[in-house]
């Protein structure tokens, strides 16, 4: 038996994949170490801060990067996925849906973490100047999820089969102070922030369900509304006529300018590079610029008397360069520090059984848990709830040693213990781009909607290895690289409560 060492990177990698790194989300492979800002001299400044000891002052300015992390890079984020004319492979304008239409393969440059169970739709909606109507066409019998995501990245809202069922429907999401009517059967749905993320998935049988699916993204829409001149009293159910359509228009920043600081050249990097390598003046000022069309959540109220002791927090955020001397010492130094405690956390998500790592709460809703929200957005930027998608993710078997293409696997499912759900399951196969392994088969998963072959006492099992199995095999064979490491991902599309709580697990991997 070969053993391959583990190695940091990989299982940074892999505990990415156990968060579901949403195929939409610009590509970013989680590093062991992570600098959230670089290190430079800092100017001259104007505005002192309040008296606290020098430790106080350490810790409060990590903390602080900790809290803005995730607001930063998603403000990144969207300005990198909304930075087109009109929609085009999976990007779109502010206010619009963008579409993967088809799964991508070994060949297609740049995908990390593809899958081919469900196509990717994907809007930046910002309902500042009023309400965005979204329409959903009926999916028929197919598995879909919307996750509405605030920007600080909590899934405030989840949309589709597990929570509305099948069937049309139609919802506006408004901004936090949205007080006015809509027509009836419009469900609302409060944003805790202005500008937000949805991301959806839709499931796919594979080439020849394209159409239909394409057809599906076709028809779902997001449409800003404005209400009419004569406005119903608020509650008060109004009658689609009654309601003014507003033609979509380009989106534009709204009264406020950003000051300088906050401009961030074109890049082709990852967003959570372009964060690594920011000045902290930059950092603070993308936030600052963010946030004042964002409001903090309820509870973060201890966490801003903090930031305001500092100079930063308020309603008119202070420019970096007139904060204290200290403070803006302290916020650059906290970088690299914040940086540190993040990629730990990251490295301890999860619960580890059979040598399967699964990350089965905590996800989406965060609370005042901050290290952990800026863990997951480090490592998986747009993670949804466990209850639409489970993830978990090997890169072991079962003697602890690390998957490798030169041996051949076997993963043994006893009857009536086949992954929990309420939709379907896949297993998925990834090399150490975290891309598709190219085969000739062009077989990339298992899925449960395949023809699979079941043993006689109703078991399964499934055959990881390069070569092709004997042919009463191959119906459940999910082809290896030739050598190398990989890794192992199963996907639970609504899974039931016996996986959420880990009552059940995968079974380990085991050699052939």
């Amino acid at each position: 038996m070969r053993t391959v060492p583990h190695s940091g990177k990989w299982r940074l990698a892999a505990l990415a994949c156990v968060l579901g790194v949403s195929g939409m989300a610009v590509a970013q492979s989680p590093q062991p170490t992570l600098r959230l800002v670089s290190q430079t001299p800092v100017p001259a400044p104007t505005v002192p801060a309040a008296p606290m000891s020098a430790q106080e002052l350490h810790d409060t300015a990590i903390d602080a990067y900790v809290y803005a992390y995730p607001m930063v890079l998603m403000e990144l984020t969207r300005r990198n996925t909304t930075n087109v004319a009109s929609p085009l492979d999976g990007k779109a304008p502010m206010n619009q849906f963008g579409h993967k239409t088809v799964f991508p393969d070994a060949a297609t440059p740049q995908a990390r973490w593809p899958n081919t169970d469900t196509l990717y739709s994907s809007m930046w909606y910002d309902v500042s100047n009023g309400p965005v109507i979204v329409r959903v066409p009926d999916p028929g019998n197919r598995f879909y999820v919307l996750s509405l995501m605030d920007m600080w990245t909590d899934v405030f809202a989840s949309r589709g089969t597990r929570t509305n069922g099948n069937g049309p429907q139609t919802f506006a999401i408004v901004g936090p102070y949205w007080q006015g009517a809509l027509p009836a059967g419009v469900d609302v749905v409060r944003s805790p922030t202005s500008m937000g993320w949805v991301i959806g998935h839709v499931q796919a049988s594979g080439p020849n369900d394209y159409a239909a699916v394409n057809q599906f993204q076709a028809n779902l829409s997001a449409t800003p509304y404005a209400a009419p001149r004569a406005a119903a009293p608020t509650g008060r159910a109004m009658s689609p006529a009654s309601l003014t359509p507003m033609t979509p228009q380009p989106y534009a920043p709204r009264a406020v300018t950003p000051p300088p600081a906050t401009e961030v050249a074109p890049s082709a990097a990852p967003p959570v590079e372009q964060v690594a390598g920011m000045d902290a003046a930059t950092f603070w000022g993308i936030f600052a610029d963010a946030v004042r069309n964002n409001p903090p959540h309820a509870n973060d109220y201890p966490m801003l008397d903090r930031l305001r002791r500092i100079g930063l927090g308020t309603t008119s955020p202070v420019a970096f360069s007139q904060l204290d001397p200290a403070v803006q010492q302290a916020l650059v130094q906290a970088g690299p520090e914040a940086g540190r405690r993040i990629a730990d956390y990251v490295s301890r998500l999860g619960t580890g059984i059979n040598g399967w790592n699964t990350v089965s709460g905590g996800i989406g809703t965060y609370g005042t848990n901050y290290l952990r929200r800026a863990a997951v957005a480090y490592a998986g930027l747009g993670a949804g709830l466990p209850e639409d998608i489970m993830y978990p993710v090997t890169l072991i078997d079962s003697e602890g040693d690390r998957l490798s293409g030169d041996e051949d696997y076997v993963l043994h499912f006893d009857k009536g213990q086949l992954p929990p759900v309420n939709a379907f399951w896949s297993l998925n196969l990834y090399g150490p781009n975290q891309s598709f392994v190219e085969n000739p088969a062009r077989r990339y998963a298992i899925r449960s909607t395949d023809n699979l072959r079941y043993n006689a006492d109703g078991s399964l099992d499934i055959y990881i290895q390069h070569r092709a199995p004997s042919r009463e095999k191959q119906a459940n064979w999910l082809p290896a690289p030739a050598e190398g490491p990989f890794m192992l991902n199963m996907r639970l599309y609504w899974p039931r409560d016996i996986a959420l709580t880990q009552q059940w697990a995968p079974p380990p991997v085991r050699e052939d």
